[in-house]
Parts: structure tokens; sequence; C-alpha cells
């Protein structure tokens, strides 16, 4: 069996080992969603992954609504991502650009406009604004001729992503966001083609899926699922009955590889809801047969044993990539591993300090 230091390919792109670096808002861009110079650095410390996948990065004004994120529907936008990807790749390092549409997880003060998503209904807790802390707003439901539209952005988002120099594009399907409310039947009541039976609500999943596989090719596209009971209070009853017809269907779309972002009691995430849910990778891994990647707060030891068992094809690690910009080094020769600081987690203002600023090891 294969190491968690053995290449793969995902698709069309040949990483070097299978450590992939999770996706991880950092909120460095500036307020019109340009990356800005520091991001370049930020990443190429990190090219040492097989993969990076970027932070999420928004579709439209419509779908970015955290502050200081960055987007990739303007021409400054794919400009500003350039120098980035030319520098992660001067490294020998492969990225490819996570599409995010938020739903309603965004204010009307960032994107100028109520929230969307499948049907009315309102995200526990609240969100960062430029003007403070605010509780989430309601969000009102989508029409048809709108979801076509949103369907379109992901194609020309993913376009956009080629020009800009991404190896590809991770379709983010998870984490609450506005195609995993679609996913659930806890927040899609809807009751024409997009609601009510599960082929109905994989309905926008799909559409996305089909268009950005036919902008780009399907060997430069992800998805990232997260198939969990609960995940900022969006939820399903039954989510073994959504989640694996997903991958199904996934598979037989011809995408390049699926991660999963999976929950336990002991989450580090700061939106899951503990679950004792048992996971549904197993299952998954029977009906998508490419490259399957877990992300769920691994150890060293954890992602070694997943790899060489064959539970997953790689292993993507989020919180300790942001304090350990060397983390294969750490990982491949048993070297200890650094906290981060959650206080320097988001905020342009903050600069390098807890983005840049982490040292590698000296052995």
């Amino acid at each position: 069996m294969p190491t968690l230091f053995d290449p793969i390919s995902f698709g069309s792109i040949h990483a070097k080992n299978r450590v992939v670096m999770a996706p991880l808002t950092r909120a460095r861009a500036g307020q019109d969603g340009v990356p800005t110079p520091i991001m370049a650095e930020y990443y190429t410390q990190r090219s040492n992954a097989g993969l990076i996948i970027s932070e999420a990065t928004g579709i439209s004004r419509q779908g970015l609504g955290w502050i200081n994120a960055p987007g990739i529907w303007t021409k400054e936008q794919i400009e500003g991502w350039k120098p980035v990807t030319q520098a992660v790749h001067a490294q020998g390092g492969k990225i490819v650009c996570q599409l995010w549409h938020m739903g309603r997880l965004v204010h009307s003060s960032v994107t100028g406009e109520q929230p969307v998503a499948p049907s009315p209904s309102t995200a526990p807790g609240g969100i960062h604004t430029y003007d403070g802390k605010k509780p989430y707003e309601e969000s009102r439901a989508l029409n048809v001729e709108e979801i076509q539209v949103i369907v379109e952005q992901y194609a020309q988002a993913a376009r956009n992503a080629m020009e800009a120099g991404f190896d590809g594009v991770q379709i983010h399907a998870a984490n609450g966001y506005l195609i995993d409310t679609f996913l659930r039947d806890g927040t899609n009541y809807r009751s024409d083609d997009y609601g009510g039976t599960v082929e109905n609500r994989l309905r926008l999943l799909r559409e996305v899926t089909e268009s950005v596989v036919k902008a780009i090719g399907g060997e430069h596209v992800g998805v990232r699922l997260s198939p969990n009971g609960e995940v900022q209070g969006v939820i399903d009853s039954k989510p073994e009955t959504v989640f694996v017809p997903a991958a199904k269907m996934l598979q037989e779309l011809g995408i390049a590889w699926l991660e999963l972002r999976e929950s336990s009691p002991e989450s580090t995430f700061a939106f899951d809801k503990p679950t004792e849910q048992p996971k549904l990778s197993p299952e998954i891994r029977k009906v998508f047969q490419r490259p399957l990647v877990l992300n769920q707060d691994y150890t060293a030891e954890e992602a070694k044993a997943a790899v060489s068992e064959g539970k997953a094809d790689a292993i993507s690690f989020g919180r300790r990539y942001i304090s350990n910009p060397d983390l294969v080094h750490r990982l491949e020769n048993d070297l200890p591993l650094q906290d981060d600081d959650m206080g320097t987690w988001y905020g342009a203002h903050l600069g390098a300090k807890g983005y840049t600023d982490y040292p590698t090891a000296t052995s």
C-alpha cells in the first residue's frame, strides 16, 4: 500500500506527496476581493504540500460575505491571483482554487443584498462584518432563473481560475454554504425540481459540477462535501441517504477527486456540532473510485495509517498548516508540530502576524 509521502495524481494534477493543504480562510485580501502580495508569500511557504487547496474564493459578490476574503469573478481578482499561482509553481507546488458561494451565511452590509438559500431560513449565531459582528439575517429563496445564473457563475469562476494559473478547482459543497443547504432536508423545503426527493436536492450540485466539468474538464475538478449530522446550523435527517448517492453521482460525472470534511466529538473545527454519527467515508469509498481525500483533525500517526490501510488516498490538514509551513518535512521526520494562535486567524490588519511568521524546523 502507498504511504502518505508517495506521489499521487488528482486527475491532471501530479502531486509529489499525499499531504494536502486544506482550504483555510485567513482574510488577508482587500475589501474588493483582490489577493494581496503577502498571500503569495503565505502559499509559497506551504508549497511542500502535494496539493494546496486555496482558501474559499467567492464566485460573485452575492456569494462572498466574509470580510477580506478573495474572489475570482473580476479581472482585477484574476490578476491578483497570478503572482500567487506563479510563486507556488516556482517552488514545484500545485494549487487549486476553491470556488465558494456562501449562501445564507453572509450579511447584507458586505454583499449589498439579502442572503439567499434554497428556502427562507436564518443561520444561528453571527458573522464578522466591516462594522463588527452582527447576527445572521433571514435568507430568501432563490428562484429557478437565479439558480441558473449561479450555475453559470461557477463555470465562469472555474474558467477565471484557470486563467489565473491554478491547476484546477474545487467546488465547495460543504460546511453549510449554498450547495450544502440545497442537499439537506433541514434547510431545503422546496417543492420544485430542486427540493423534496434526494434526487432533486442533489440537482444543484449536479448542475454546478456538470457546468464546471464542461468549462475546464473533469481532470481539473474536485469537490468538497461535509457528510456530517450538523454544521453551521445545517442538518439532514438521514445524511447517509444524501451523501453516498452524491458521491456516486460525482463519480459518474467524472470529477478527478473528492474531499470529505468529517466531524467527530473531538472536532476542533469551530462550526462543527459534536456528533456520534458514524463516518460515511467507508460507504462513500465503495461508490467513489477516484482519489478520496479525508479531513478531520488527523494526527500524523492517524494520517499515515489511513493512507497505508487504504481508507483514504490522501489526507488534508487545516489548522496544522497554519502554524507549520513545513508540515510535510515535520510529518516525514516525526518532528514536533507548532501550535497556532487562534487570535491571528483572520484579519487583514494583522498582516504577517500569525500568517507568514511561523518558523520552519531547524532539523
